[in-house]
């Protein structure tokens, strides 16, 4: 099964910037839709971005515009260039794996943001 690892989270100020890894093993993520998810506090967790095998992306209204998303297949690796950050992105954020509309691979750890003045 297809596990990864989220990296890259810390502390910053509103309007700041922060870019999430996403390193994966035991499988190839080449082949799959990659989504990043997050979860607040108190809250469910919710889809951010998506990007498919063929680089088609997608994004959560909340953060279109502010967020990309990109992947680097030869390192196994998904991005989250996360700029002009607010308060409201304060949440641990999650990769994941998805084919056929099912999440295929182990939650990982997540990493920490957290946005505050």
């Amino acid at each position: 099964q297809v596990q990864f690892v989220e990296s890259g989270g810390g502390s910053v100020q509103p309007g700041g910037s922060l870019r999430l890894s996403c390193a994966a093993s035991g499988s190839r993520v080449s082949i799959y839709v990659m989504n990043w998810y997050r979860q607040a506090p108190g809250k469910q967790r919710e889809l951010v971005a998506i990007i498919t095998s063929g680089g088609i992306t997608n994004y959560a209204d909340s953060v279109k515009g502010r967020f990309f998303i990109y992947r680097d297949n030869a390192k196994d690796t998904v991005y989250l260039q996360m700029n002009s950050l607010k308060s409201e992105d304060t949440a641990v954020y999650y990769c994941n794996a998805v084919a056929g509309g099912i999440v295929v691979g182990s939650w990982g750890q997540g990493t920490q943001v957290t946005v505050s003045s």
